[in-house]
């Protein structure tokens, strides 16, 4: 029996720790991989293309919070999200790869440069089971 669904594709499930709401990963079909939606590699990191706003980020390390919680008198103020990731997703498939890069698991994770760590909450296929 093989099972698939770790795998990430587009469509795809994120959630930040700093971020107020989820977002979806957009995978361009630039890895040019014949399934019915997009397969995810590690270098799918590109923000704004690839990953999308969370939110409101509460991350005193962004300093869009820090300088609206300076002017709140020290109240955490949270700020519209732009997601900052400059490192590709960690630590990737070991055995699958698209496009010559790891292909993206559920397991992965991403940092923002604003402390966030991004992962995926679903990878948006299902397990399917072939006898």
């Amino acid at each position: 029996m093989i099972k698939i669904g770790q795998i990430v594709c587009a469509g795809a499930n994120l959630q930040c720790s700093f971020g107020a709401a989820p977002s979806v990963l957009m995978v361009l079909p630039v890895n040019r991989v014949m399934t019915a939606m997009p397969i995810a590699n590690i270098m799918d990191n590109k923000p704004l293309a690839n990953i999308l706003p969370f939110g409101m980020c509460n991350s005193m390390a962004n300093p869009m919070v820090a300088a609206a919680t300076a002017a709140a008198f020290g109240a955490l103020t949270p700020m519209p999200c732009i997601p900052v990731t400059s490192a590709p997703w960690v630590p990737g498939s070991p055995t699958v790869m698209v496009a010559n890069m790891p292909a993206l698991n559920n397991a992965s994770k991403c940092l923002c440069n604003w402390g966030g760590v991004i992962q995926v909450a679903n990878p948006g296929q299902m397990t399917i089971q072939v006898p």
